[in-house]
C-alpha cells in the first residue's frame, strides 16, 4: 500500500516538474498566434497566423538571424578543429600538469557568462581590437571548444590505443590512420559536439552582450524587443525559430551519442 502511494507521489512529482519546465515554452507557442499586439491577456482574445507574415517581412529580423548563423557556424568550425586537437593531446599523452591544464580547458564553460564576457571585453580593449563579428565569434568559440572537447576526449578515452598501433603496424601513415581509423570512431562524437556547440552559440546572450558592440544577434534582438516591445507576438514567432534551431541539433546530438560506448576497442 505504501509502495503504491510512493509510486503515485513520484509520478505526480515528475509531472509537476515537467510542467514547471515546459509550460512556459508552450505559452510562447500560444502567444505567437494571439491577436493582441501589446499585452498578454489569458486566455488570448483570438488566434491568428498574421504575425508569421509580419516576422517574415521584417528586415531587422533577417539581419539578426544572418549574423547569428554566421557566428554560430564559424565558432563551431573553430571549435571542431581546436577541440579535437586538444582532446587528442589530452587523451593520448601523459605529462606533468595534465589535470591542471584539463581544468583550464573546461573553465570557460564553468565560469558565469558575465565573467567570461567582461574578461573578453577587457582583453579586446587592452589589445585595441574593435568590436565586430569576429569578436563575437571569438567569444563564442571559448565555450564551443569546451563542448567539442568534452565529447571528443570521452570518445578518445574509450578508444583502445592498440587500434592505432595496429594501423601503424599494417603500414598506414598518419593521414590514413586518421581517415580510416580515428575518424570513423570519433565521427558521431565530433558531430554531436559540433551540433551542441552550434545550438549554444546560436542562442548565447550574455557573452554576446559584452563582445558585440552595436551589432545584434537574434537573441540580442529578442532581448531588446522584450525591453522595448513593438509587436510582442513577433518576438514569440522568432522564439519558435530559435527553439527549433537549438532543439533539433541537441536532439540529434543525443541520438548520435547515446550508443557512444559501442566504440572500437571500448571493451579494452
Amino acid at each position: 500500500m505504501h509502495s503504491d502511494r510512493a509510486s503515485w507521489g513520484l509520478k505526480l512529482a515528475a509531472v509537476g516538474g515537467l510542467l514547471f519546465l515546459h509550460l512556459p515554452i508552450l505559452l510562447i507557442f500560444l502567444y505567437a498566434f494571439t491577436t493582441e499586439e501589446r499585452t498578454y491577456a489569458f486566455p488570448p482574445p483570438g488566434l491568428t497566423t498574421q504575425w508569421f507574415g509580419v516576422a517574415w517581412n521584417r528586415p531587422d529580423i533577417w539581419e539578426a538571424l544572418w549574423l547569428s548563423l554566421q557566428v554560430a557556424t564559424v565558432a563551431t568550425f573553430l571549435a571542431m578543429i581546436l577541440g579535437t586537437l586538444v582532446s587528442a593531446a589530452m587523451a593520448q599523452s601523459r605529462f606533468f600538469g595534465r589535470e591542471q591544464i584539463s581544468l583550464l580547458i573546461v573553465l570557460p564553460i564553468a565560469l558565469p557568462g558575465v565573467i567570461t564576457g567582461i574578461s573578453l571585453r577587457s582583453a579586446f580593449g587592452v589589445m585595441d581590437i574593435p568590436f565586430s563579428t569576429w569578436t563575437i565569434i571569438l567569444g563564442h568559440a571559448t565555450f564551443c571548444i569546451v563542448i567539442v572537447y568534452n565529447n571528443a576526449v570521452a570518445r578518445f578515452r574509450r578508444l583502445s590505443g592498440g587500434v592505432l598501433e595496429a594501423s601503424a603496424d599494417l603500414g598506414a601513415n598518419a593521414f590514413q590512420t586518421f581517415w580510416h581509423v580515428l575518424l570513423p570512431n570519433l565521427g558521431t562524437a565530433l558531430l554531436a559536439g559540433g551540433m551542441l556547440a552550434f545550438a549554444l552559440s546560436f542562442d548565447e546572450v550574455i557573452v554576446t552582450t559584452f563582445t558585440a558592440g552595436q551589432q545584434a544577434t537574434l537573441p540580442i534582438w529578442m532581448l531588446e524587443e522584450l525591453i522595448r516591445p513593438r509587436q510582442r507576438p513577433v518576438t514569440n514567432v522568432v522564439a519558435i525559430v530559435v527553439f527549433a534551431a537549438t532543439f533539433l541539433p541537441i536532439l540529434a546530438a543525443y541520438y548520435l551519442t547515446r550508443n557512444g560506448s559501442e566504440t572500437a576497442g571500448a571493451g579494452k
